[in-house]
């Protein structure tokens, strides 16, 4: 077997290079390098980055200012006040000794008096956060599992990635095999028509036979015609995808496939859908936590600087403070949400036991395919020695006048059949290994 699959990834290197030529290793960094789904996978990880980094800073003391100036069009603390209600009947005859009558007077009429018509206010405060319930430490602890899930999805992606570059790879291999086919089997058919040409001048075969090979070369042409169009279709297709300018001259190269991926696995700690699953799991956890840790008293403890000119001078002064909050309604609802939370993660743990083993059927099947493309792959190497047999046999028959020239013709398009199933079943086999090799998280 190996044999067969080096004997045909030297065949696939005689491909003619023009401009500019890449391995399929080389069209992989291409794509993981410039496929926007890669970009966007990436910024989604940056984006998880800053929010775990954003809730770290919950455990810091929240630190707030605040300033207002204002001016009324009247004093907010306005009352009147009457001296007289004040003064003793001691004070008031010890008061007429020493004021003229007139000031005494005026004593017994009310005054008014309005303060903080204008004024500047100004504080400084820090509220450090002792117990929230858990809500702190669970919402870091559900941030980071936001950011391990968006590098298995960026795994993910990169699989696809990999697997699209890989199928436009080998559908382009595919159709410049079939091009070099459909010359050689041109080339076959136009020694055949010389043979015939000269058969009919001699007077030993007839004018229908040599129509049937002009037919059968116009025919040759025309699978050559959609070929060349399917090639530049290609090419445009995994130079956009890989993010290459080249695309009407890019030709590929071709890698031996290790034979060391013929064996099987079933571990599912290295498949990211499984890793996928698990994290549903623990953020369903977190989120459960939390939800109980929003029911639960909160206590801080805080310390500021106050300022403010209200009283016409300037007062300043320090104050530290504490403060629980206890959620008394919301106890009504918030055992609803705790409930809620607990079906939730029910579900997820169901969903990776049953997923589990949807991942364990999916390793199996791609094993079962990696084994039948093999297979396959032997069986158009038999198919080849065949047809070429087949075709050399009626070739002679032809020339000995013991056969048609529509069993020959039916013998050379079975010879181009045999190719052509070869190229696929090579190019099939690949990309069984590789959705193997990703099945199974290698």
């Amino acid at each position: 077997m190996k044999k067969i699959i080096l004997s045909i990834s030297v065949s696939l290197c005689s491909i003619i290079l023009h401009a500019q030529t890449y391995t399929l290793q080389q069209l992989k960094d291409s794509a993981l390098q410039n496929n926007i789904a890669i970009r966007t996978a990436r910024h989604d990880i940056e984006a998880a980055s800053q929010q775990r980094k954003e809730a770290f800073t919950k455990f810091f003391p929240n630190v707030s200012g605040t300033g207002l100036w204002f001016n009324a069009n009247r004093g907010m603390a306005k009352m009147d006040v009457n001296p007289s209600e004040m003064i003793s009947p001691d004070m008031g005859a010890a008061l007429a000794q020493s004021f003229p009558a007139e000031a005494l007077a005026a004593l017994a009429n009310p005054i008014s008096i309005s303060m903080m018509k204008n004024g500047t206010i100004g504080s400084l405060m820090a509220l450090q956060p002792i117990f929230a319930g858990g809500q702190i430490v669970n919402g870091n602890k559900l941030a980071k599992v936001g950011e391990d899930v968006s590098r298995l999805q960026l795994h993910l992606s990169e699989n696809e990635v990999e697997k699209t570059t890989e199928q436009y790879y080998w559908q382009l291999v595919s159709l410049q095999e079939k091009t070099k086919t459909v010359a050689a089997v041109d080339t076959l058919l136009a020694d055949i028509e010389k043979d015939v040409k000269v058969a009919v001048k001699a007077g030993v075969a007839l004018p229908n036979d040599l129509l049937q090979v002009q037919l059968r070369r116009n025919d040759v042409a025309s699978q050559k015609l959609k070929l060349e169009n399917g090639i530049s279709i290609v090419r445009l297709l995994l130079a956009q995808f890989c993010g290459l300018s080249e695309s009407d001259d890019l030709s590929v190269k071709i890698e031996e496939s290790p034979s060391s991926l013929f064996t099987f696995h079933s571990s599912l700690s290295n498949l990211p859908e499984y890793q996928l699953l698990q994290k549903q799991v623990e953020a369903t956890k977190l989120q459960k936590k939390m939800a109980i840790g929003q029911q639960l008293p909160s206590v801080a403890v805080g310390a500021g600087y106050n300022y403010h000119n209200l009283l016409d001078n300037d007062h300043t002064f320090g104050m530290i403070y504490a403060t629980i909050s206890v959620p008394i309604s919301g106890w009504w609802g918030g055992s609803h949400a705790v409930k809620r939370k607990k079906i939730e993660q029910q579900k997820a743990e169901e969903q990776l036991a049953d997923n589990a083993q949807l991942l364990q059927i999916r390793m199996q099947n791609a094993w079962n395919n990696v084994v039948e493309a093999r297979q396959q792959l032997d069986l158009s190497q038999r198919s080849i020695e065949q047809a070429e047999e087949n075709l050399r046999l009626n070739r002679n028959y032809y020339h000995a006048g013991t056969s048609t020239m529509s069993d020959l013709l039916e013998a050379q398009m079975l010879y181009q059949q045999a190719l052509d199933k070869h190229t696929d079943a090579y190019a099939d086999l690949q990309n069984k290994l590789l959705e193997y090799r990703q099945a199974t998280g290698q």
